[in-house]
């Protein structure tokens, strides 16, 4: 009887345990897929606000070229008002995904390479001319090309510079070489 007794109590002392050590393996593997979730959509999240921000800034720089060329061009003041109106509305629309960006990522290379990008976009305001008949015209065209061609280069630098942060991580791959490290 004893004997039974005691069988009885480890069976049970048994079963507790493994449903215990049981308990906590999926409460882990829980814990590891809430993480995993988690992670990816805060990449999801990264991801849109660079290309959300990526795009905003091309579309201003696009609108600020417009207006530019128009008075260069010396197109009429409706003409010029309604660019005017254009450029205001996507500059508006660069600010949203630039929060965002501040919020989300807190790489200092991304930020850099983000202001780096919407400084240089708004430079190109700077480059449009005054219309006056003794304006060179062609001087003009060629600083608000370069100013446009400075935009551009730091919207690909901005947006390879994200990719490199948002690539997902591979152990068995080397890293990604920077600028200032060279290849093997």
């Amino acid at each position: 009887m004893l004997t039974t007794l005691v069988t009885a109590a480890l069976t049970i002392v048994a079963t507790l345990l493994g449903a215990i050590v049981s308990g906590r393996f999926q409460e882990r593997a829980a814990e590891r897929q809430v993480r995993v979730t988690h992670g990816e959509t805060i990449r999801r999240d990264r991801l849109e606000v660079v290309t959300a921000l990526a795009c905003a800034a091309s579309d201003h720089r696009r609108a600020l070229w417009m207006r530019s060329d128009a008075v260069l061009k010396g197109a009429g003041t409706d003409r010029i008002e309604t660019l005017r109106g254009e450029s205001h509305m996507t500059r508006s629309a660069v600010t949203r995904p630039l929060v965002a960006l501040r919020v989300l990522i807190e790489d200092p290379a991304v930020r850099a390479a983000a202001d780096r990008m919407i400084t240089l976009t708004y430079a190109i305001r700077q480059a449009i001319p005054a219309a006056t008949a003794d304006t060179d015209r062609e001087a003009a065209k060629q600083r608000l090309t370069e100013a446009r061609e400075a935009a551009k280069v730091a919207h690909d630098t901005f947006v390879d510079t994200a990719a490199r942060y948002l690539s997902p991580a591979m152990p068995t791959a080397a890293p990604h070489p920077t600028p200032e490290e060279p290849t093997r």
